[in-house]
């Protein structure tokens, strides 16, 4: 049984305890969040797909951890001009974990 949500503004195809890196989220560790915005689910053969979302569906997850992501690196060069910019970014980043897909 899998779905596919819309989480913080990107959709995610989510399995029963798998492990997903999302945007940031509100809310304490260990505490657990419901999305209710389950764009399709597929379960045992049978494909509900929203129009565009599935009424009554919801899946839940638990957050595991806030963390950072891996430094990116943004540098901007004009060649023969002298122009040279250095900027770094670091995203932030909630490890939530899927605990029930529920029609």
């Amino acid at each position: 049984m899998y779905a596919i949500v819309n989480i913080a503004g990107q959709q995610f195809k989510v399995a029963k305890d798998q492990h997903l890196f999302v945007h940031r989220l509100q809310g304490d560790e260990g505490a657990s969040i419901e999305f209710d915005n389950v764009l399709l689910v597929e379960d045992g053969g049978n494909i509900s797909v929203g129009a565009p979302a599935l009424s009554g569906a919801i899946v839940s997850a638990k957050i595991v951890s806030h963390l950072k992501g891996d430094k990116v690196i943004v540098f901007k060069k004009k060649r023969r001009k002298g122009y040279k910019k250095k900027n770094g970014h670091r995203q932030y980043f909630t490890k939530i974990q899927i605990e029930n897909i529920s029609l």
